[in-house]
């Protein structure tokens, strides 16, 4: 039975809700990836090893946020050609985002591992830990093309609707991972690597998943034809993608800036921020489901010239997500002393110094985590309608408040002024999104813009 939803149809509300939480699902499961190393090899190998994975936060995300803002960018076309009901153009769509994602995934492997050393040691990294650090990012790195061919995947199907198969493949190998990583880790006595490899096969494993999925669905099937290359459909996907790929590209640098910052904090600082950076993907997972969610209603109804639907879609997303994030910072402040724990080792020397840092960062990050749903809401549903500038230059405003917090707070509060960085940068974000999408509406309506009269549609 195909797994394909049709959004141009129904009450938004219950579609974005079923795309959400299996989308929510997923993403707990994806991020299960480096909570589960961070847990295991901060408790099993110890605080400087967990510091050692810390370091190497930002650098990783400079390839992972990059290599998913990419995927989704490039399944916009595929959720816009679904809903105008465009079969060739869907396939055409999926075929020529596949061969952009190999092109763009070999070329980041070379770029960033021979680069990994050096971009350590731009951080000054703590020699403790820098050799722990250069190990795991050059693995991490060596397996680009592993984690584009899973997003790639997985961002097909939910563009189709189908949020079930990406949440499966994900739960299974996080299962996988976490029994991978207590026998490579713990059992085999590998350490940093071990984590590191327990991550990848895990993925592959999810890869393959997803493209099993994909061969079910008829719409999708592809034959050899829909592989000849198409310049105008690789210039519409670059369009949709490229614009968000630097957005995080530029996202991600502040926060190696930010990193510079803490890795002068000393490792006991760095233990503790680490612990609660692993949660940080924990807590924006929803924030990002609910974007991905409208992304794709966005999409699908902008294909098929329904601007009213993408409108209450719009609201009943900021009413869902608005609701979640509430949920989640309430969990987070009452009980987040008990998660952090679960990172760092009660019998280490700096045990209780760690934790105070981590719980007090979870409570200021906790404290504005509606920021982050409200910037995503409106950057997935400009993004969903093809618009890609306002997005982009949404990457400058985060940077603009997440450098500029963790070089002026510091100055002013001293160390704990890093707790304010994303607070700041989301904030900055969220403001400018959603003045950018009532802007864009305005425009719309104004102009009597639809999807086939402008440069944003597919031809």
């Amino acid at each position: 039975m195909s797994r394909e939803t049709n959004m141009t149809v129904g009450r938004p509300t219950k579609l974005i809700l079923g795309l959400a939480i299996p989308l929510i699902l997923t993403n707990v499961g994806q991020q299960l990836y480096t909570v589960a190393d961070a847990s295991i090899v901060g408790r099993g190998v110890g605080v400087e090893a967990l510091a050692a994975l810390g370091a190497t936060d930002w650098l990783y995300w400079l390839v992972l946020w990059t290599v998913q803002a990419m995927t989704q960018g490039f399944s916009v076309l595929v959720s816009q050609t679904f809903g105008s009901n465009d079969k060739k153009g869907l396939r055409k769509a999926i075929t020529m985002s596949v061969l952009l994602c190999a092109a763009v995934g070999i070329l980041l492997t070379v770029v960033f591992v021979s680069s990994a050393g050096w971009l350590l040691h731009l951080l000054d990294t703590p020699e403790n830990i820098y050799d722990g650090a250069h190990i795991y990012l050059t693995m991490m790195y060596a397996g680009t093309l592993i984690t584009m061919a899973y997003n790639m995947a997985a961002a097909i199907l939910r563009a189709l609707g189908d949020g079930k198969s990406p949440l499966i493949a994900m739960f299974t190998a996080g299962c996988l991972n976490i029994v991978l990583d207590l026998l490579f880790v713990i059992r085999f006595g590998w350490g940093i690597p071990g984590a590191a490899a327990a991550t990848l096969l895990a993925q592959l494993f999810a890869f393959a998943y997803c493209v099993n999925a994909l061969r079910k669905i008829p719409d999708v099937s592809v034959e050899k034809p829909d592989w000849q290359p198409n310049g105008s459909v690789i210039r519409r996907l670059c369009h949709l993608g490229l614009p968000l790929a630097l957005q995080h590209f530029v996202i991600v640098i502040s926060g190696i800036i930010m990193q510079a910052v803490i890795n002068t904090c000393g490792f006991v600082f760095l233990a503790g921020f680490t612990a609660t950076n692993k949660l940080h993907g924990l807590m924006d997972c929803s924030a990002s489901a609910f974007g991905y969610a409208a992304s794709t209603y966005t999409g699908q109804n902008w294909g098929a010239n329904r601007l009213d639907r993408v409108r209450m879609g719009v609201r009943s997303t900021l009413v869902l997500a608005l609701s979640f994030s509430a949920l989640l910072a309430a969990g987070m402040i009452l009980f987040g002393r008990h998660v952090v724990a679960l990172f760092i080792s009660a019998d280490a020397a700096n045990a209780a110094e760690a934790l105070s840092v981590a719980y007090d960062y979870l409570v200021v990050m906790s404290t504005f985590l509606l920021s982050a749903y409200v910037l995503h809401t409106y950057r997935s549903a400009l993004q969903g309608m093809g618009f890609t500038t306002a997005p982009m230059l949404s990457g400058l405003t985060e940077f603009a408040g997440r450098v500029g917090a963790s070089l002026l707070l510091t100055k002013v509060i001293g160390e704990r002024g890093l707790f304010y960085t994303d607070a700041a940068a989301w904030t900055f974000a969220a403001v400018f999104l959603a003045a950018s999408y009532y802007i864009q509406l305005f425009i719309i309506r104004k102009k009597g813009l639809t999807y086939q009269n402008t440069k944003y549609g597919y031809h």
